[in-house]
């Protein structure tokens, strides 16, 4: 049965939650239109839609029989046909033996379960045998913690990465139980060595990178400084370049010769053809090739001297304790006077590529340099040796501690704990054992059923019994009668002519109120009808006369009756009314004919301003 509904975030409900809780077999709701009842007939149907609501059931989920509008509208109004309800035929007597046996075998088997999973989870889900590993797993872990808190200010340390949480440190526990190996020391012993080992923290001191100085040097040295770039010497022309001594500057007047329609850029006199080629023969293949080693040079010694500088630079934003950066700073100031003439050298020889250029050396400051980083560097090594080597005693302290909380303090702990968690995994094992093979007991006993079913299932009682109750009541103008399909109804009237659409307000709320209490008592499929269930009424009597009322009223009752009887599949009924003469009929209870103590529950439903409220009454009266 459902034992408690939960509502809140949907419809007129506010996300502060209305309860129905501690329900009974027979639940009644009165309220207004537009109060929230229907809110709770669909959320009954399929809480699947209702993320924010839930529903509690106390044991198996059953299947859930609502009629509403949209019970309504989804058998009356989407088809011009009805599905046949199919129920169990009366006449097959050794079947339905059969099949009364077999739902009384799954019933006790579906028990078992319910009562395995109470062993398992307890009545809450938080209690049974999970329940009480898990409270044998938190005092365990609060032991542990004990110990943590109680040697924490001098030990500390050795619990390094397990202080923040209380079930890291169990797991860590029982890790080190398995795997440490450490000799046991006293407590004495192991507070005297963490006094050294624990009240020091070094680190590992990164390396400097090194300074490549390679190619700058290189480029110093380039034999390309020391020539001098000129012309080829055999040509004509070459005589007057050398008698001038000037290269560099017939150089640069070339590259206006041609723009000046090959009149001298100097003196503006007209040159003859012969010039010309002679001007172009003496600036040949090799000259161009020297002056492009010349710009290669320049561009290069530039790049790799910024990119030198860069390194250096980096080196004294982020020192090592190890490294003098003090004189590493002296030794870059004078680098860079250096680079900055070497570059102003050069690029007088891209000027003047006939001028012989020494670039002055800056071998000797990296050399200094260099010298200062790998001193750093073999101090930093003899340092993290040092660190290492006390990671490596901290480690083996750290050892010790735990092995002293695991036999001095926790050693009986531990034993009742193997002992007790080992019996409970064990029950839990066997429980889980026992369902699935329940579980598979009752697949086959449902796919049985379901056979038995099929063999002896018509739509046709369900034809006769609606049709004589509508002639009983008057409505003698249409009749239920077997769909062209064999598997469903249609409507028609005393002439054979289709009568679904023309029936009345009253008529269709009265046949498919009708057609919903068959339904309760069968399916719209060959099985299933044996099937437990949840009946919900949401205002069944709308539209509906007062002679019509009572006899819905007496339907219900029957219902009642049936159900005390045990001559249904009905588990529990939720009836929600605005109309308070039908509340009172279905409610009225003179000689506890109806109910049994304590099976019923009342409620009202109201709207507080915009927002739904649910009220638990103590009984029908409002």
């Amino acid at each position: 049965m459902i034992e408690s509904i939960r509502i809140a975030g949907v419809a007129s409900y506010s996300q502060t939650p209305e309860f129905l809780t501690g329900l009974s077999k027979y639940n009644f709701l009165y309220g207004s239109n537009g109060s929230g009842k229907t809110t709770i007939s669909r959320l009954i149907a399929d809480d699947g839609d209702f993320p924010t609501c839930s529903i509690t059931w106390t044991g198996t989920k059953l299947q859930t029989m609502v009629y509403n509008q949209d019970f309504i509208k989804k058998h009356f109004s989407q088809s011009s046909e009805l599905k046949g309800i199919f129920t169990l035929g009366a006449k097959n007597i050794d079947i339905l033996k059969e099949i009364a046996a077999s739902k009384a075998e799954l019933d006790a088997i579906t028990n078992k379960i319910e009562h395995m999973h109470f062993v398992l989870h307890g009545q809450d889900g938080t209690g049974g045998k999970m329940g009480e590993l898990a409270t044998l797993d938190e005092k365990f872990r609060l032991k542990c913690w004990s110990s943590y808190t109680r040697h924490k200010a001098k030990l500390g340390i050795a619990f390094e990465g397990f202080r923040s949480s209380r079930e890291k440190f169990k797991d860590k526990i029982l890790k080190e139980r398995a795997c440490n190996s450490s000799p046991l020391k006293s407590l004495a012993v192991l507070e005297k060595i963490a006094e050294t080992l624990f009240c020091i923290a070094p680190t590992l001191a990164p390396t400097i990178p090194s300074i490549d100085a390679a190619k700058i040097i290189t480029h110093e040295s380039a034999a390309i400084l020391k020539k001098k770039v000129i012309g080829k010497e055999d040509v004509d022309i070459a005589a007057m370049i050398k008698k001038l001594g000037n290269s560099d500057w017939v150089r640069e007047g070339h590259a206006f010769y041609d723009k000046n329609e090959m009149a001298c850029p100097f003196c503006q006199q007209n040159t003859t053809d012969a010039f010309a080629q002679s001007l172009n023969q003496y600036y040949d293949e090799a000259f161009k090739e020297d002056s492009r080693s010349v710009d290669d040079l320049c561009i290069n010694y530039k790049d790799d001297s910024a990119r030198l500088q860069r390194e250096i630079a980096s080196v004294i934003s982020t020192p090592s304790k190890f490294l003098d950066v003090e004189k590493l700073k002296k030794e870059k100031e004078l680098l860079d006077v250096r680079i900055t003439m070497n570059l102003q050298r050069l690029t007088l020889k891209k000027k003047e590529p006939s001028q012989v250029v020494e670039l002055q050396s800056t071998s000797d400051v990296l050399s200094t340099i260099g010298t200062l980083v790998d001193d750093a560097n073999a101090l930093n090594t003899e340092h993290n040796k040092m660190v290492e080597n006390l990671a490596h005693e901290r480690s083996h302290l750290t050892a010790q501690v735990w092995k002293f909380i695991l036999e001095e303090e926790l050693n009986k702990d531990l034993l009742n704990y193997d002992t007790m968690r080992n019996g409970l995994h064990k029950a839990i094992a066997d429980v889980k054992v026992q369902i699935q093979w329940a579980l598979t007991s009752q697949q086959a006993k449902v796919s049985e059923i379901k056979a038995l079913e099929r063999s002896t299932t018509s739509i046709q009682p369900t034809i006769d019994a609606i049709n004589a109750l509508l002639i009983s009541v008057g409505f003698d103008s249409f009749s239920l009668a077997t769909a062209n399909n064999k598997t469903g109804y249609k409507l028609i009237r005393m002439d054979g002519s289709d009568a679904k659409e023309t029936l009345s307000e009253g008529e269709s709320s009265f046949l498919s109120l009708l057609y919903f209490f068959h339904l309760l008592k069968g399916s719209n499929t060959e099985s299933g009808m044996t099937t437990d269930r949840v009946a919900v009424f949401d205002d069944p009597v709308s539209s509906l006369d007062n002679n019509i009322l009572l006899i819905v009223g007496a339907l219900i009752k029957e219902l009642y009756h049936e159900i005390q009887a045990g001559k249904n599949n009905i588990k529990q009924i939720f009836i929600l009314t605005h109309n308070i003469a039908f509340y009172k009929e279905v409610t009225f209870n003179p000689d506890n004919l109806h109910f049994k103590r304590n099976e019923s529950t009342f409620w009202t439903v109201k709207k507080n301003g915009l927002e739904s409220k649910i009220q638990k009454l103590s009984s029908n009266h409002l």
